[in-house]
């Protein structure tokens, strides 16, 4: 049987690995049987794909890279050494793997594989997640054979030699396929009350996590949360919120995300690209709190497309303090707009 080797690149984030996942699920769903799929990742240790490698399904070999800091700092001298011995490995494996593709997914994991690949003028391709393209993509863009793009609009931010095509953004094929009962089944949820599910990202959002610790006790009967804390706030998240939401609902990160939208009525979240298609893909409204200090802003971006067409609602980060998350969450679950937000949601 042929073979089909594709080497993928960008990680750090579940942002940049879950579109890397999915893209490779299909692409091999689409070889077999007539080619052999054959797949390496390319990551950190830092990152979230070296904490769940052994679930990954699919070789992980690492590299040491980091991103420049945003603050002056000495470590940012360190920067250009530890890229040119990324480079280096990276030449190395491609050399040894002899891909037939590399992909990058965005972020700053994604940069030394690129350039090795176009050093020896191996085919490659850039999908960029958000509507403000990353440091990476931008520099690289003009350079690679296509860029896919999340975002039509992120196209105003990259090269006009840039060869990009408007695909949205890769997410799993479960999400929005699974009923509501059997999601509410999953969480052992067994009364008809609304549920609202509040979403950090990967590394989660300290923020969010806060307001509604502070809220939780205010919450309405009827009404159940499913929490997902991020890996930093899990274990102070979990002590303080004691018995008020179910040990199943409350979780540090899954990989059974497509189960907590299905259960879900209404989401409170960041405004990361993948987060936004897979709500999009769930078909469920959304309370959108933008990360303040995203690169170029592009969070704020991301949401502005699904409030100005109706299915979401943004709270700017320095509201936090004044207002309660779930409460404005529950105003909208009863409100008229609800309705229309579904509507609008299902267009995006």
């Amino acid at each position: 049987m042929r073979q089909m080797k594709v080497i993928f690149a960008g990680g750090g984030t579940g942002g940049h690995l879950f579109p890397a996942i999915a893209i490779a699920k299909k692409l091999k769903a689409r070889l077999e049987p007539e080619y052999a799929a054959d797949f390496i990742f390319v990551g950190t240790r830092r990152g979230l794909e070296y904490r769940i490698k052994e679930k990954l399904g699919y070789p992980l070999a690492l590299i040491n890279v980091r991103g420049m800091s945003r603050s002056l700092s000495l470590y940012n001298l360190m920067v250009p050494f530890l890229l040119v011995a990324a480079v280096v490995k990276s030449l190395i494996l491609i050399n040894k793997f002899h891909p037939h593709l590399v992909i990058g997914t965005g972020g700053y994991v994604m940069g030394p594989v690129i350039l090795a690949a176009l050093i020896i003028n191996k085919p490659c391709v850039i999908q960029e997640q958000n509507s403000y393209p990353g440091l990476t993509t931008r520099k690289l863009a003009s350079r690679v054979d296509r860029v896919f793009l999340g975002f039509g609009a992120a196209a105003n931010y990259l090269s006009r030699k840039c060869r990009a095509i408007e695909t949205g953004n890769p997410v799993k094929d479960a999400i929005g396929k699974i009923s509501k009962v059997e999601g509410r089944t999953h969480f052992q949820f067994n009364d008809n009350g609304k549920v609202i599910l509040i979403l950090g990202g990967s590394q989660g959002a300290l923020a969010i996590n806060r307001n509604i610790l502070r809220n939780l006790n205010n919450l309405r009967d009827g009404y159940r949360v499913i929490w997902q804390t991020g890996e930093r706030d899990y274990k102070d998240v979990a002590a303080q919120a004691g018995g008020k939401v179910s040990s199943r609902a409350l979780f540090p990160f899954t990989e059974k995300i497509e189960m907590a939208y299905a259960a879900a009525d209404m989401i409170i979240a960041r405004a990361g690209a993948l987060t936004l298609a897979e709500i999009a893909a769930a078909g469920l409204p959304a309370i959108l709190i933008p990360y303040p200090y995203a690169a170029g802003d592009h969070q704020r971006k991301n949401a502005m497309a699904f409030a100005q067409n109706g299915a979401a609602v943004i709270f700017q980060d320095e509201q936090l303090d004044k207002i309660d998350l779930l409460s404005e969450a529950v105003k909208l679950l009863e409100s008229s707009c609800y309705e229309k937000m579904m509507v609008a949601i299902k267009t995006m």
